[in-house]
């Protein structure tokens, strides 16, 4: 059998196999408990995933018929580019399937998608302490320099 990953756009028939990867993605970053991301939000981003006049974008790894990772995307305006730019908002690939390329087979599907879409630029955000996907996102992208500043309403 075959070991390859396979990139694809997210189908609805996806949902009970993209889940829990959503929810181990939110964990990750402490939404959970008491704090995790109510249901409704889950299913409004699904939604929007297939919304034609949504600008966000989902797509699944796949290594033997089995959901391995996710990545969202979404496209903007911006002040100083003619063309829109992506913001790959979320990117999670399974514990098991850490250091084996699944992520960084995300993330250049990703820019693929976005120079096919007229996007001049890709971008992210990661939490400063994790390092462990830093060390890939050091070998793919630049980083900007720029702080993220933020104020909840």
């Amino acid at each position: 059998m075959s070991d390859t990953i396979q990139i694809r756009p997210v189908t609805h028939k996806d949902f009970d196999a993209w889940l829990p990867l959503w929810d181990a993605y939110n964990a990750f970053y402490g939404r959970s408990g008491d704090t995790a991301l109510p249901r409704e939000i889950t299913h409004l981003t699904w939604g929007r995933f297939f919304d034609c006049y949504e600008p966000m974008h989902a797509m699944v790894a796949e290594r033997h018929g089995e959901l391995v990772g996710i990545v969202h995307f979404l496209y903007h305006r911006h002040t100083t580019l003619a063309g829109p730019i992506c913001y790959l908002q979320d990117l999670y690939t399974s514990e098991s399937e850490r250091g084996k390329r699944v992520g960084r087979a995300l993330i250049d599907a990703v820019y693929e998608r976005a120079k096919a879409d007229g996007s001049q630029r890709v971008y992210w955000q990661t939490h400063e302490t994790n390092h462990t996907a830093m060390r890939l996102y050091d070998t793919v992208a630049d980083k900007s320099g720029f702080v993220v500043y933020r104020k909840q309403m």
